[in-house]
């Protein structure tokens, strides 16, 4: 019983330990200073919105879709149009390994971010931001937010 339990506790701590988090307010600064503030009309709290309702801020998310492809990082970005994965066919449009998308610097989400957002449709190219961001009133996302 005693080792069922502790097998039990080491898998959690596993799983718990291959996820990487990055707080609201972290990721509010780290937008900041990487000009997404406005980007495209859209603010912070879209931003973090989406960054919450994709991978919950874990940047570490990888998710396989029912086509055979994945979805990567904090954004949740698409395999078969924006990043290479080796694994399918890709587009690639970001120019970037999927896997870069899962580097806790987020320099190359974020710059594959602002690539899909330049395009037609904005961030209703994530189904999700349309389904519960858009509209709706986000400011509370940077409530306690420090950017400086």
């Amino acid at each position: 019983m005693t080792r069922a339990l502790f097998i039990s506790l080491l898998s959690c701590f596993v799983a718990i330990n291959q996820a990487s988090l990055i707080s609201r307010c972290d990721l509010a600064k780290v937008l900041y200073q990487e000009d997404l503030d406005k980007f495209e009309g859209y603010s912070l709290s879209d931003w973090l919105c989406l960054a919450f309702v994709e991978s919950n801020f874990n940047i570490s998310k990888v998710n396989e879709n029912i086509d055979g492809s994945f979805d990567y990082g904090l954004f949740q970005i698409n395999s078969h149009y924006w990043c290479n994965d080796h694994q399918s066919h890709s587009e690639n449009i970001c120019h970037v390994e999927c896997q870069e998308l899962l580097n806790p610097n987020l320099l190359s989400t974020i710059h594959c971010a602002k690539k899909i957002v330049t395009r037609v449709g904005g961030m209703k190219n994530w189904a999700s931001w349309n389904t519960h961001c858009s509209g709706r009133p986000l400011s509370y996302w940077m409530t306690g937010c420090l950017l400086q």
